[in-house]
């Protein structure tokens, strides 16, 4: 059977569902959906991705054989509609859209009102009775189609348009006549000629191929690339074409355009909202050209308080698109961002998806449809991406702070945020990687400015609504953003911002709140966000759903508490390192380095015990009940040594020597490659004095917390073992001290000796290592160096050429690596687990706050995982997901 590459939907008959969304998009599948749901959707074909990706493998040719699909699809619609595409008496007119697998707003390319020509125009004219409909709507196409088709600047149109509009004395496209729009169209069209060197098709065949071929094209866009490369979606995946005949919304006073969703996308609050144009096409909704109106009561704010509502202006195709969203949130069990037209007072639907929401949002409304009975609570927990939890982490501005109010616009996405102030993309991207905090400030965004959304803290416009492109991306960002906020004057030239007479220019400081639309001047205080008590619930759901544990890596009490609070188990890494470089151990660290016998070296270690035992006493009470595994000293001693002259002039000092020894000290420990050097347990063979001293430390605060009530449960970690050899002698020294510690004492400790499994020999001879480990922590870090040969320190200098040419999919220092490191790590946890069945198995590494990692250590059968404490919550959800899918096959 040959390919289809082709799939038609309409309400008599469709070839898609919305199962097929890699197939056909997820536009198309939604299309094909809605369609056979019985909703007014406008006929039309998609063109599969398939298709978009046999169009990159044939030198961005469209096939013969998909030109011949496509036309039997266009015969069908034309019999549909009764109209014909070209034709002269009743013209049949095409919306060509992008649609992915995945919601990409504004990241590709759409053309409207394709098919227009003179002479379609004229007869469009006629048919509608409505001159001045059809040359606008010719216009808009020109302006559209060589855009985004033939690559003309958009700026060298718009100036024309503005001209003409200052020309006749208006202010609104809408006031311009149909004689005007002529004109405009012919000027238009000279100006491309001029510009472009190339005249513009006339021929509706040839700008159809045209479009087709310039929306496949817009995959691999800059802004489109970016944006999968933000969010982690697959280059290989392609675009669909989405063919629809045209409705128009913009044929006068009883036609609108507008966009709704089903609940309030910021707070998940469950009312219906949205915004509608009169007399206008979809994209002037989103394009923030015109503040559009509040579909309803609740849909009101600041910017649109004394606009008529749809409901009062149109009442019956108000309840109508009512119904209609009622019965698709239903079916889709989610809350959906539907787009729609009037045309005459009829109601069409032109797409339907999830929504994009605030993580806030998106958690209420996930609970609110478990409460509802819409939604199981594993349903539930797949409907938020773990990733986006971090959103719920960010700082709230101080209420009790002073402010300088200067403007309120619209709350586009909630959070706040202080920076400086820029004006276009490239300066925004350009001082972030300085580490500077920016604001980005723009009439309006376009599609464009996706590198600058990102690189910003927070988005500021001047015009547009609660839908434009700023709102809806900031929003699936986590961004905050004011949108719509009149007051803003922006001067780009002078690069210069005026705000109700108070002047800012580049680089000067502006805080806003994107949860009330206010703008303040300078730095206001924030305050770290609350958890609430939907988040709360929601949580206690994954912690049922899910069997891989999870603990954090923590080296102070204060973090411990923190994690704690967060959800975590215990935990997972404690860097003993990390409490000797404080000021008052710093000095006896180094006078143990320095020390030339035994003796010193012992009395130096004598004077941070107690340092190291009341770090350990904080910890273990702050994870009273819990397990926490404390890693032995790891880096290399030369890590510690003092490089600044005062504090090696302090140190000779205290040990009574010249700096002139001080510095051939120095000399003797430095080591050319330190990460594979005299570090880990080298230095606990070497000098197992100090990993005594620890274990001392640990099992005497263990012993303390245990007298008080505490329940404790140390795990002690040998780090960088290689061979059996090193991890028997050195379990046997600590063995032999804590069983001296612990011969008299009347409480129960009860511990576990173990080794951190971070260097590929470990790992393939784990079989031989696991008879003297009570568990294996894999440092996924570490083994992440050691297997790919990269130094994580300096692999940033080409990672990302790696990963944009695809010869590493993902950064393996954010994501496993599955088919190397991750081999590795499989294959101990079955070597380790086959020679002893009660070996404790977790993770260490960065890796194990990562949601596709987490769900590898789902798979491989670990025991827990560990992270830092922020990123807590979202492994404890991507754990819950991971034995959901594992569950359902998914």
């Amino acid at each position: 059977m040959s390919q289809k590459w082709v799939y038609s939907f309409s309400s008599q008959s469709t070839q898609g569902n919305r199962s097929m969304k890699n197939l056909l998009g997820g536009k198309g599948a939604n299309l094909a959906e809605m369609c056979s749901l019985g909703l007014p959707v406008p006929p039309g074909f998609t063109i599969s991705t398939e298709a978009c990706l046999h169009f990159y493998e044939t030198n961005k040719e469209i096939a013969p054989e998909i030109r011949e699909e496509v036309l039997l699809a266009l015969k069908e619609v034309e019999k549909i509609t009764g109209k014909v595409f070209g034709g002269k008496e009743n013209p049949l007119l095409f919306s060509v859209r992008s649609g992915a697998r995945v919601s990409m707003p504004g990241m590709m390319d759409t053309v409207l009102n394709l098919g227009l020509n003179d002479q379609s125009t004229l007869a469009l004219a006629k048919k509608t009775n409505n001159e001045r409909f059809a040359w606008d709507s010719y216009r808009r196409f020109i302006q559209m189609f060589a855009n985004v088709v033939m690559g003309i600047n958009i700026s060298l149109l718009e100036s024309q348009l503005e001209d003409l509009k200052e020309a006749r004395g208006v202010h609104e496209d809408t006031e311009l006549s149909a004689q005007d729009l002529k004109e405009l169209c012919d000027v238009y069209k000279s100006v491309i000629h001029e510009e472009l060197g190339k005249r513009f098709p006339t021929d509706p065949m040839e700008q159809l191929w045209q479009a087709i071929g310039a929306v496949f094209g817009s995959w691999n866009n800059s802004r489109a690339i970016k944006y999968r490369q933000m969010n982690g979606f697959d280059d290989s995946w392609g675009t669909a074409v989405n063919v629809q005949s045209m409705v128009f919304g913009n044929m006068g006073d009883n036609c609108a355009t507008g966009v709704c969703f089903t609940r309030d996308p910021s707070t998940g609050e469950k009312i219906f909202f949205g915004e509608y144009l009169v007399n206008a096409q979809g994209e002037d909704v989103v394009a923030g050209i015109r503040t559009p109106a509040p579909i309803n009561e609740k849909s009101k704010n600041n910017s649109n308080m004394n606009f008529k509502t749809l409901e009062e202006i149109m009442p019956k195709t108000f309840n109508e698109l009512v119904q209609m969203y009622q019965k698709l949130e239903a079916h889709y069990k989610d809350m959906q961002d539907i787009e729609f037209t009037i045309e005459e007072g009829k109601l069409y639907l032109l797409q339907t998806r999830n929504g994009k929401r605030t993580v806030n949002a998106g958690l209420k409304i996930a609970v609110d449809l478990v409460h509802e009975g819409v939604l199981s609570k594993e349903e539930a927990l797949l409907k938020i991406n773990p990733e986006d939890l971090n959103q719920m982490l960010h700082p709230r501005l101080d209420p009790q702070a002073e402010k300088t109010l200067l403007a309120t616009g619209l709350p586009a996405s909630p959070g706040a945020a202080s920076g400086e102030i820029v004006f276009d993309s490239e300066t925004a991207q350009n001082l972030q990687n300085e580490g500077r905090r920016v604001i980005l400030v723009r009439q309006e965004t376009s599609p464009e400015d996706i590198g600058g959304m990102s690189a910003a803290v927070g988005v500021l416009t001047a015009r547009g609504g609660m839908t434009s492109h700023a709102a809806v991306v900031a929003r699936g960002m986590g961004k905050p953003c004011v949108a719509g906020c009149s007051s803003l004057l922006i001067d780009y030239q002078a690069k210069k911002l005026t705000i109700q007479g108070n002047v800012f220019h580049e680089g000067d400081f502006l805080t806003f709140d994107g949860a009330t639309g206010a703008i303040y001047q300078g730095v206001v205080n924030t305050i770290e966000a609350q958890l609430s008590d939907t988040f709360a619930e929601f949580m206690s759901w994954a912690d049922e759903a899910k069997t891989l544990g999870v603990r954090t890596n923590a080296d102070t009490p204060e973090d411990s508490l923190v994690a704690r609070e967060f959800g975590a188990k215990g935990i997972g890494l404690c860097r003993t390192e990390h409490m000797f470089f404080a000021p008052e151990r710093i000095l006896a660290v180094r006078q143990m380095i320095f020390s030339q016998t035994l003796e010193e070296r012992k009395k130096a270690l004598d004077v941070l015990l107690p340092f190291q035992k009341e770090d350990f006493i904080g910890i273990f009470r702050a994870m009273d009940g819990y397990p926490v595994n404390i890693r032995l000293l790891d880096p290399p001693l030369h890590e510690f040594l003092p490089t600044k002259d005062e504090e090696i002039s302090q140190l000779a000092l205290s040990l009574g020597v010249d700096k002139k020894e001080i510095l051939e000290r120095k000399e003797a420990l430095h080591e050319f490659n330190p990460m594979l050097g005299h570090r880990g347990c080298r230095l606990g063979i070497t000098f197992s004095e100090i990993y005594q001293m620890q274990v001392r430390a640990i099992v005497e605060a263990a012993m303390i917390v245990a007298q008080d009530g505490v329940k404790v449960f140390p795990e002690i970690m040998i780090p960088l073992i290689s061979d059996k050899s090193e991890l028997r002698i050195l379990r046997a020294e600590a063995l032999e001290v804590i069983e001296e510690l612990l011969k008299d004492f009347k409480g129960e400790v009860r511990y576990k000796i173990g080794t951190m499994i971070e260097l590929p020999r470990a790992a393939i001879t784990a079989d031989e290592i696991a008879p003297h480990a009570d568990f294996f922590s894999f440092g996924t870090n570490d083994l992440t160096q050691t297997t790919f040969g990269l130094s994580r320190d300096d692999a940033g200098k080409f990672l990302p050429v790696y990963t944009s040419k695809q010869i590493y999919h993902q950064d393996p220092f954010v994501t496993i690596d599955r088919d190397g490191v991750g081999f590795l790590v499989k294959r101990a946890v079955e070597l380790g687990k086959k020679t002893k069945s009660e070996l404790h198995c977790g993770i260490c590494g960065e890796h194990g706050g990562d949601p596709s990692s987490v769900e590898f250590c789902h798979e491989i059968g670990l025991d827990y995982v560990s992270c830092s404490p922020f990123r807590v919550p979202i492994a404890r959800l991507s754990a819950a997901q991971a034995r959901i899918k594992s569950a359902r096959g998914l």
